[in-house]
């Protein structure tokens, strides 16, 4: 970047600036765009739009979130880094986020991190003042301890991408580093399917730890700013090393939390199964270790289910057939394909002789390529995990 390309952003803003928004904040921008300054500019204005179409700050003052989220919307903030940045918790592994979808509006979802965000922004001036010298950035651990196949849920996903993006749109350069600790298997195919939605300058503040985190956490965090379950001293009152006080736990959701009417339904298929027959769904599966993935909901009654392989001769059932109550609460799954080959989610209406059933549903593959392969098995070696290594791998794969 050269003066003359800073000098032009501003003068080009100089009809929206705000006298609190000096150099270093509006640099931020110029850097968000890889110092394009027509790019910077159209982001800066954009964003101005969002804040003032949110009431951004009516949402921090006033916004009072639903009780299920304060109870099982994971995550909290518990002390701050070396360099005074705020430490954000995120416990992934214990977060019901179809749960969480279930039970409130998407809108609720994005004014609760715009509180944490601009309260981030707030911490900042604090801590600035407090220290004498600018406090800027923001350091994330993500435990992802618990975390496998449920978290691949679409909607989930989507939702969490969504609010990435408006994290990097409107917040430029919030994020200093973001720790992933104790990564499972899993966790390369998750890295995948996001990484496209990622900004470079975003993947180069990511640093996968595994289960040897402790000593690399506590090279940028004191211990007592650390809670005593990821390695540090810091506990509740009740010397309890989760800081539940600070750091809200998860859990799944009750469903006497669930709306009537959910908004992620929309990408759900729908189709009628004739009573006393069946409705399969085929997918061609080439990659040993992928991710058949389903959810699906009734009208009024339940249906059979299950998930067949194709075999020279008839069909073996490889996850065996159960009645659901799918009319009650949404069924979701996964089956992990060893073997390639076709595969059919079959809806099972044939033990009803008098009634249809109408079902909403919604089924995908998830791919394991070699990349994620060797991605994980690096894994297992780094962290020691010989046994698993073993059960999961052939030795032709290394």
């Amino acid at each position: 970047m050269t003066v003359l390309d800073y000098l032009q952003f501003r003068e080009r803003l100089s009809d929206i600036i705000q006298p609190n928004q000096d150099d270093f904040y509006l640099i931020k921008w110029l850097k968000a765009r890889q110092f394009d300054v027509d790019k910077a500019e159209a982001m800066f204005r954009a964003s101005m739009d969002f804040r003032e179409e949110m009431d951004v700050e009516k949402i921090y003052r006033e916004y009072d979130p639903p009780e299920v989220i304060k109870k099982y919307l994971t995550g909290g903030f518990c002390g701050h880094d070396k360099e005074g940045s705020p430490i954000r918790i995120e416990l992934y592994g214990r977060l019901d986020i179809k749960g969480i979808m279930c039970s409130v509006k998407k809108s609720d979802l994005v004014k609760i991190k715009i509180k944490q965000f601009e309260g981030t922004v707030k911490d900042w001036e604090q801590q600035s003042k407090k220290l004498g010298r600018r406090v800027d950035g923001m350091t994330v651990i993500v435990d992802m301890d618990g975390v496998g196949p449920r978290m691949m849920w679409s909607p989930g996903m989507q939702m969490h991408f969504s609010l990435v993006q408006m994290l990097e749109d409107n917040y430029p350069e919030m994020l200093k580093r973001l720790f992933v600790i104790k990564a499972p298997g899993i966790f390369p195919l998750l890295y995948k399917l996001a990484k496209p939605l990622i900004s470079e300058d975003t993947k180069n503040k990511i640093h996968i730890l595994g289960n040897d985190y402790k000593s690399t956490l506590l090279k940028y965090i004191d211990p007592e700013e650390l809670p005593a379950f990821l390695g540090g001293t810091q506990t509740d009152e009740d010397r309890n090393p989760r800081c539940v006080s600070k750091i809200c736990q998860g859990g799944l959701v009750p469903e006497e939390y669930y709306l009537e009417n959910t908004e992620y339904m929309d990408h759900l298929k729908t189709v009628t199964v004739p009573r006393g027959e069946k409705y399969l769904v085929e997918h061609i599966v080439e990659t040993p270790g992928s991710y058949l993935r389903w959810e699906f909901k009734t009208d009024d009654y339940d249906i059979g289910f299950a998930v067949l392989k194709k075999q020279s001769k008839g069909n073996a059932q490889v996850v065996p057939m159960s009645r659901m109550n799918s009319h009650v609460v949404t069924q979701d799954g996964s089956y992990t394909c060893q073997e390639p080959g076709t595969y059919y989610v079959c809806f099972d209406n044939s033990f009803s002789w008098t009634r249809s059933k109408k079902i909403y549903y919604h089924t995908e593959v998830l791919v394991a390529d070699e990349t994620i392969i060797k991605y994980e098995i690096n894994d297992l070696i780094e962290n020691g995990d010989w046994k698993t290594l073993c059960e999961k791998y052939e030795t032709t794969h290394l």
